[in-house]
């Protein structure tokens, strides 16, 4: 017995739950349900099939692309705002190479965003790592320290004059923001916030990514495709 997909229209054998050519998963019906209403049989396998992740070839191609990402966008990287786009594109492309090792080739807009949530979180650890990395290189193994706290001196001034510039902002609680920011425990303090702060913002645009791509990709698929 044969039927036709309700997407494409191409034939499609009753023993499967996809249709081979645009691999959309099939609803398939019994005639014999009680009260002669027909019954759904494969519509839950088919769906679970098709939004759970095989996380083998997903780990795989979410590794090869985080980690390059992630180090490009570090926070001391001249493109670093850049970053945010390159790890949603990153995630996007793992997205592509996972649904080429899957037969058939279809994903649901969950299992994307799983897969682009890995991407981000591997890359945003990277990105963290070779920022905490590269600023240790450059104090202990460069001597660079007197330019980082110089670079480091001069944002908090610019920022202690915007807030001088706004209304309501007495001089006592400014001197005292700028005394803690410039201790030890002010400035690793204010690196773990933007560390985190990145952290997040590249997982946001990952899961972003990685749901964006399995929509287009499903959703643009043609017969003969």
């Amino acid at each position: 017995m044969e039927m036709t997909c309700n997407r494409c229209h191409q034939t499609v054998q009753t023993d499967t739950c996809y249709c081979p050519t645009c691999g959309l998963p099939q609803l398939l019906y019994n005639a014999e349900g009680p009260a002669g209403q027909s019954q759904p049989e494969r519509w839950n396998e088919a769906v679970r099939d098709a939004g759970s992740v095989d996380w083998k070839p997903a780990l795989k191609a979410a590794a090869m692309l985080a980690i390059p990402a992630g180090l490009l966008s570090n926070g001391l990287s001249p493109s670093n705002i850049f970053g945010l786009f390159l790890m949603a594109a990153a995630a996007a492309w793992a997205v592509v190479l996972y649904m080429r090792s899957q037969r058939p080739a279809w994903i649901t807009v969950g299992a994307g965003a799983r897969i682009g949530l890995v991407t981000g979180l591997l890359g945003g650890w990277t990105a963290a790592g070779a920022t905490g990395a590269s600023l240790f290189a450059m104090r202990f193994l460069f001597h660079q320290g007197k330019t980082i706290d110089d670079t480091w001196l001069t944002m908090v001034n610019q920022i202690m004059a915007q807030e001088s510039a706004a209304a309501g902002v007495d001089a006592q609680s400014i001197l005292l923001v700028r005394t803690w920011m410039l201790s030890p425990e002010g400035r690793a303090g204010s690196m773990l916030g933007a560390m985190v702060f990145l952290l997040a913002a590249l997982i946001v645009f990952a899961v972003a990514g990685g749901a964006i791509c399995s929509r287009l990709l499903t959703g643009s698929r043609r017969p003969g495709a």
